[in-house]
């Protein structure tokens, strides 16, 4: 009886760090076009020192019937023409210390058009769909895409 007690305890105290491990962006992501519901590129998310997101590309995904890209060609500065493997396209996302569900403060870049966006994050109840939200000024003015995680 005691051993069945002492188990339930154990399963009832660990399983805020199962649920803590699933609230991290740290992984492969599968990056869904909202337009025509395909993948557009697998996208690798580390965590820096500083507590901070970074997710860079790592494949990129040819969509049927459109001109396959592989450099950022709108893209400015530094990043003009880079190519879109190794391209940083997330970061400086935080996990909202009220909210661990959701990711604050960060910019993407969409190297489609170029332009870089503020952006804020969240992930489901079992953390396999991150919903991104980049927008300019007010998060009304935006648009909204959805990761799979892949591992």
């Amino acid at each position: 009886m005691n051993t069945k007690i002492m188990l339930s305890l154990l399963l009832l105290l660990t399983c805020p760090f199962i649920h803590a491990k699933a609230l991290d962006l740290v992984g492969t992501w599968k990056a869904i076009d909202d337009k025509t519901g395909y993948a557009r590129a697998d996208v690798l998310i580390t965590k820096k020192e500083n507590g901070g997101y970074l997710g860079t590309i790592i494949q990129v995904h040819a969509i049927p019937n459109r001109t396959a890209i592989d450099h950022c060609e709108k893209c400015k500065g530094a990043l003009k023409n880079a190519p879109l493997i190794g391209l940083p396209i997330l970061s400086g996302f935080r996990q909202n210390p009220k909210k661990t569900d959701e990711f604050i403060d960060g910019q993407v870049l969409d190297p489609l058009s170029g332009h870089v966006y503020q952006g804020k994050g969240r992930l489901n109840t079992r953390g396999n769909v991150l919903t991104l939200r980049g927008f300019i000024g007010a998060s009304l003015l935006g648009r909204t895409v959805s990761w799979i995680r892949v591992d």
